[in-house]
Parts: C-alpha cells; sequence; structure tokens
C-alpha cells in the first residue's frame, strides 16, 4: 500500500469515528483544511521534477477525491442517523383514536320552529318575515292597542332611538305587526280585483321570529320566539281556528290523544278572545292543562287597518311561544337553559 491510499484509509477511519457533525468538520480539517495533509502534499510538489509533477498530482487529485466522496457519505450518514432520532420522538401511535370534531346540530327552538313551518305550510299557510325593530303604528295603533295600554309602559317594552315623538320605534313584543305587514301588501297587490268587486285571495300567513319584552325567569325571557298566525277571508269561523289549531297540535305532538279547551279571554287585536289549553291523557303531563297559545276572530279595527272592508272580510289570529312549545315536546322545566350556551345539554337534540 502506498502513502496515498494509506492516507485515504486514515481519512476514512477518521470521518467513521466522528459522532457529529462537528467532530467530521474538525477531522475535514486535518486532510482537507488549508493545513491539511492533502494541502502539504500539494505544496511539496514545488520541489519535484517537472516530468514527476504531472504524475504526483493526478495521484494526489484521485486521493482528494476519495477523501470528499469518504466525507460526503459519512456528512449523510449522520444527517440520516440526526433524522432516525427525530422521527423516533416525534413518532405518533397511529393505533390511537383521532381527535374528533363534535357534530353540530341545530337549536332545539330551531327545530321547533322548522316544525311549526313545516306543518302549517302544509295547510297552506306562507311565512312572513318582518324588522325586529318596529314603529310604534305596526306593533300597538294598528292592532287596536290603545295608548293607555300596560304594554305600551316602558316597564314592559324596550324604546329604542329613532323614530318620532308621536311613532316612537321599539323592540317589537310580539310578531304580529309582520302579520299587518304582509296584510297590508296582500291587499296592495289585489287592490285593482277589490275595488273592481272581485274576490281577494285570502290571506293566510305565520309570522315566526324573535320578540323582546322586559321580563325575566324561569319561564320567560328578555328574548323569546313567537310565532302568530292569521287566515283572513270571506268566511273564515271560529270553527275553523279550532280545526286548525287542534290538528297544529295533535301533529305537532304526535298524538291524537290530546285534548283542547278554548278558555274566554281578551285580547285588543280579537274579538271574542280565547286562551288555548292543552292537556295530554297520558305521560308525565297527563291531566293537567297546559296554556299554549292566545287566539280570536280579528277585531274589526284591525281589519279596516289592513285596508280590508270588516262587514265583509272575517278572520281569525292566534299567537303562541315556540319556546313553550319546545319545553313541553322535549320536557325541560327551566326555559333559561335553551340560552346558556351549555353545549352538553344542547348537544342532546343533535
Amino acid at each position: 500500500m502506498n502513502e496515498l491510499d494509506a492516507l485515504v484509509d486514515s481519512a476514512r477511519a477518521g470521518f467513521a469515528q466522528a459522532t457529529t457533525p462537528a467532530d467530521l468538520e474538525n477531522t475535514k480539517a486535518q486532510y482537507l483544511g488549508k493545513a491539511g495533509r492533502i494541502t502539504e502534499l500539494m505544496k511539496g510538489m514545488a520541489a519535484l521534477p517537472v516530468d514527476e509533477k504531472k504524475t504526483r498530482g493526478a495521484a494526489i487529485n484521485l486521493a482528494k477525491q476519495a477523501i470528499e466522496v469518504a466525507l460526503t457519505e459519512r456528512r449523510q450518514a449522520l444527517a440520516d442517523a440526526e433524522l432516525e432520532i427525530q422521527l423516533k420522538a416525534e413518532a405518533l401511535d397511529v393505533t390511537l383514536p383521532g381527535r374528533q370534531r363534535g357534530q353540530g346540530g341545530l337549536h332545539p327552538v330551531s327545530l321547533t320552529l322548522e316544525r311549526i313551518e313545516a306543518i302549517f305550510g302544509s295547510m297552506g299557510f306562507e311565512v312572513a318575515e318582518g324588522p325586529e325593530i318596529e314603529s310604534d303604528w305596526f306593533n300597538f295603533t294598528a292592532l287596536n292597542t290603545p295608548e293607555d295600554h300596560p304594554a305600551r309602559s316602558m316597564h314592559d317594552t324596550f324604546y329604542v332611538e329613532g323614530g318620532s315623538e308621536k311613532v316612537p320605534n321599539l323592540l317589537r313584543t310580539h310578531t304580529s305587526p309582520m302579520q299587518i305587514r304582509h296584510a297590508v301588501q296582500h291587499v296592495k297587490r289585489h287592490r285593482v280585483a277589490l275595488d273592481a268587486g272581485q274576490p281577494m285571495p285570502e290571506i293566510r300567513v305565520i309570522a315566526p321570529g324573535r320578540t323582546y319584552r322586559v321580563d325575566s325567569d324561569a319561564t320567560h325571557s328578555p328574548m323569546f320566539h313567537q310565532c302568530e298566525g292569521l287566515w283572513v277571508g270571506e268566511n273564515v269561523s271560529f270553527k275553523d281556528l279550532k280545526f286548525v289549531f287542534t290538528d297544529f297540535c295533535r301533529t305537532f305532538f304526535e298524538s291524537n290523544d290530546l285534548v283542547l279547551r278554548f278558555r274566554p279571554s281578551f285580547f285588543p287585536f280579537t274579538e271574542p278572545s280565547a286562551e288555548i289549553d292543552i292537556q295530554f291523557q297520558s305521560g308525565p303531563l297527563a291531566g293537567r292543562w297546559l296554556e299554549v297559545a292566545g287566539s280570536g276572530q280579528v277585531h274589526p279595527n284591525v281589519v279596516r287597518n289592513m285596508g280590508l272592508d270588516p262587514e265583509k272580510y272575517i278572520g281569525f289570529a292566534f299567537g303562541m311561544g315556540p319556546d313553550r312549545l319546545t319545553m313541553l315536546r322535549y320536557g325541560v322545566n327551566d326555559l333559561r337553559l335553551f340560552f346558556d350556551g351549555d353545549v352538553r345539554f344542547l348537544s342532546q337534540f343533535r
């Protein structure tokens, strides 16, 4: 073995002993650095005859290339070893179950509203929408509610900026204003036919949405939901109201084992008026009368405010609380649970 072969073997052995990139670079300097063995051999060629320089230079270059190849291989081996250590340290146990995101779902009150809309939709009722910030005229005046009515008190109603002194703005206290808005637009669309003495298509609409009153306890919330219903035509009677609402309740609760009671009451926008109570014949609520809605024949003044002749057109209206229906349907006794945002409670209704 000549001197250059021994030098290459020595370099390979030195690189093999290096366990870190820093050690490897120190060993490299011994052979390929400015003061390394290869550099010294190249400097020693100056004293050689011209004929020997070519042969000696070629041999030294081959040795240098062999050392560089060995250096590159060792660098790659150290990098691979470091990557292997890192992979082992960061390894994932793929046999473990993944972290699953919980599946969302509709809020129970939203489920109730969808159910109400579907049931009345099957009876031919449209769904009306309207503003939650309402004018005093639509919320009270158009609904035959006098100025001295308790509902107009600031202790019962959230009044807001805007409007005027005579017609202030407020957060609607019920969704009946949407009935009036819908009816007025309906009459405008058919005004030409009405003026010509032609019959007007019946107004059949429900108005679900959020409402606001200054009230808060286990069964009341400052924000709550209501669904008002309206059917106006030439021959719509209280009998139709009883049939429609009875059919709705039995469909909603999926039970024919249900009795309804229409109890005389007073509302300024209907005459006569009645509270609607239901009684289950079986189950945990069996035998108890539970109030679920208010109803009545639409007051002539309200029909007149729709732009119709109360001598010719008559109808019924009702108003119920979807929150209350949700509590009854799912057996919840505290309204506040629906709006606390507790995922543990709400996830039961997915």
